[in-house]
């Protein structure tokens, strides 16, 4: 019978140094699940009775050090008192690390989140190597907990008070040569010398100096800084968000008190919650990026799985947009527009996005010199020839689109996939116009492209399976999540989105203020108030896609006549200065103009009562992409409102609220 590897396993050499490897023989991903917990507890047992010259944590995976908890595990925890056991049983065992009495290191390459990075925070000694996929952090509260295996109290410990905020509080992790500078890592080196590197330290041939952080973490120091990241938080989250102000207070009371006592706090804080609908719903939308990010369909296999040269046809925001993110993802791209200085305006915006990655830390400068060598612009309907995949980003009206696709389509070879990034015209009458209805498929993108996570993928009435498939896989490499929705108007995004700014425009007329009803939305957890996203997205653009959801469903929807009559006056929204709020520079007001057109007289409205009127329309129209089958099942609709229209994510998605609320029957 053949024997199952364990994981960790220990590893003794002839130097007399001791191996923990963690190889976890049934996954991609090292985490601390249970079995891999007892394993490692009876590891150091062994380790104390018989201790060698050194100790070295080590992954054998590539790119990965362990991710972190198993958060299946955490999903199941029902109670406080069970979240508090979990936390004091994983404090013991790296407590034990933290006993050893010789040099204990954390030779990391690659990932080492939540409670890998606390397992590294617990050996004397860590060693990072500068892999670009090198991550140290504590992404807990992300998931609506706080580090509960001694995050809290280590870090701070180790790199002073505000450093260790901004990680726990933000759920952020660095790389090696950012967590070198902050203190986390000792030793940064190539990922060939890892294992000399940390075999070294633990036999005490190289001691790491480090910087001490006594009197930023005394008592007024301490206190100042939690102080202004507890304001910080309120201003981000409107209070929304438990687990940061959690991990503040465990911070902040466990810094004035010995180490086990800190960790008794920080295990209380994790047991109180672990069990919150925040953390519930948090998880669940977690499992949910996880499902979407990796869809793959039933049916027909996709006619190509790895896409290298696409075709854009568009240069404006939406082209250079899409043109920009799959040059980024290694793919030759082809840029149209019909004049030479409208994709002079293209390549500038998609120069800036990369520099933008490079500024953020996301990319290197020879990254984006590369990425923009790949996008090659053009006037004339050449070099698409090869094109695995053509996306159409051309003015939002089927008037302009349908001659482009009748010059291009002749061009393209056989089996290249034909996709537009339309967000409201149905694909049937798009995939008419191309004489290839079988091989025409919607990819619709959110803006801005480089930092939206969503597509959505539409299917036409003719489209072919294996078309779709390959949709999906063209949504996977250029990692996006995906749902694939059947054409309907507005598709499902859009068809959801404009119901709801239509009626902030009716409670508008009706006398409610735009404060009051951008406040009322702000408070539930929407990112932007409904008449301050209008501007942003255009006003222009929202009445022209609300008019053509309007005529497809005259039952129900008029464009309310605020809109157009905003619309009518010239205001346009953010990008020219003047729409529901006057811009000027970083600030913003509501626009005076703005009141002249309402002849109602002011009312009253509480932000619960203006939260119902504007998501019942929401959820009506939910429920009808439902029964009508634009979507296969209820998840679509809360992953493409999470991922493409920033629905609060503690909420755990708009069928999920609305079922939790009673509104869904």
């Amino acid at each position: 019978m053949e024997t199952k590897p364990l994981s960790p396993r220990l590893e003794l050499d002839a130097d007399g140094v001791a191996w923990i490897v963690f190889d976890d023989p049934g996954a991609k991903v090292n985490v601390l699940s249970t079995d891999t917990a007892l394993r490692l507890d009876a590891l150091l047992d062994e380790l104390h009775r018989q201790p060698p010259k050194g100790v070295v944590f080590i992954s054998a995976k590539p790119d990965i050090f362990i991710a972190g908890a198993d958060i299946k595990e955490l999903e199941k925890i029902e109670t406080a008192g069970r979240a508090e056991e979990l936390s004091r049983r994983g404090h013991a065992i790296f407590n034990k690390i933290a006993a050893l009495r010789v040099p204990t290191v954390a030779a990391i390459d690659g990932a080492a989140l939540g409670g890998g990075c606390e397992l590294a925070l617990a050996c004397r000694y860590r060693v990072a190597t500068d892999n670009r996929r090198t991550q140290i952090g504590l992404p807990e509260v992300l998931l609506g907990i706080i580090p509960g295996w001694g995050g809290t109290q280590r870090l701070p410990r180790l790199i002073g008070v505000r450093e260790a905020l901004g990680i726990i509080v933000g759920g952020r992790s660095l790389n090696a040569g950012k967590a070198a500078r902050v203190g986390l890592v000792d030793v940064v080196c190539a990922p060939i010398a890892l294992r000399e590197m940390a075999k070294k330290i633990a036999l005490g041939e190289l001691k790491p100096g480090r910087r001490s952080v006594a009197i930023e973490n005394a008592w007024g120091m301490r206190t100042f800084a939690c102080r202004v990241a507890r304001r910080q938080v309120l201003a981000k989250t409107r209070g929304h968000y438990p687990a940061p102000l959690a991990a503040i207070d465990a911070v902040e009371q466990g810094l004035g008190k010995s180490l086990d006592e800190g960790l008794r706090i920080e295990a209380k804080y994790f047991g109180s919650i672990a069990t919150t609908s925040q953390c519930k719903n948090l998880i669940r939308v977690f499992f949910l990026r996880e499902k979407y990010s990796k869809l793959t369909l039933d049916g027909a296999p996709p006619v190509r799985k790895k896409f290298e040269k696409a075709g854009v046809l568009g240069a404006g925001v939406m082209g250079a947009g899409i043109a920009q993110w799959s040059a980024a993802c290694g793919l030759v791209v082809r840029l149209k527009d019909i004049k030479p200085e409208f994709v002079a305006n293209g390549i500038k915006r998609i120069a800036a996005a990369f520099q933008e990655g490079v500024k953020r830390r996301k990319i290197s400068e020879l990254d984006a010199q590369h990425g923009l060598e790949r996008v090659h612009p053009t006037t004339e309907y050449t070099g698409f020839g090869d094109c695995d995949i053509v996306i159409e980003a051309v003015l939002e009206k089927i008037e302009v689109k349908r001659p482009v696709f009748q010059a291009l389509v002749p061009l393209l070879k056989p089996e290249c996939v034909i996709a537009s990034n339309t967000s409201a015209i149905p694909i049937d009458d798009l995939a008419a116009a191309t004489g290839r209805p079988e091989w025409f498929v919607g990819i619709h993108f959110f803006n801005p492209v480089h930092k939206m996570p969503l597509i959505e993928v539409v299917r036409g009435s003719k489209t072919a399976p294996g078309v779709v498939a390959a949709a999906v896989e063209f949504a996977k490499q250029l990692k996006k999540i995906v749902v694939v929705v059947n054409s309907a108007p507005g598709f499902v995004a859009n068809r959801l989105l404009m119901p709801y700014l239509n009626e902030a425009g009716v409670l508008l007329a009706e006398g409610v203020s735009i404060e009051a009803i951008d406040n009322a939305m702000l408070a539930f957890g929407w990112p932007m108030g409904p008449l301050r996203l209008i501007d942003e997205v255009g006003i222009d653009v929202c009445v022209d896609v609300a008019s053509e959801l309007a005529a497809a469903f005259k039952d129900r929807m008029i464009v309310a006549p605020v809109l157009q009559q905003v619309h009518t006056a010239g205001l346009k929204g953010r990008k020219a200065g003047d729409g529901f709020y006057v811009y000027s520079g970083k600030s913003e007001s509501p626009n005076p103009r703005i009141e002249k057109l309402i002849t109602a007289p002011q009312r009253e409205m509480t932000a619960e009562a203006i939260q119902h009127r504007l998501m019942d329309v929401m959820i009506a129209e939910a429920k009808r992409c439902v029964s009508e089958r634009v979507v296969e099942r209820e998840d679509d609709i809360d992953v493409a409102l999470i991922f493409g229209l920033g629905f609060p994510p503690f909420r755990g998605g708009l069928v999920k609220w609305a079922r939790d609320s009673g509104l869904w029957i």
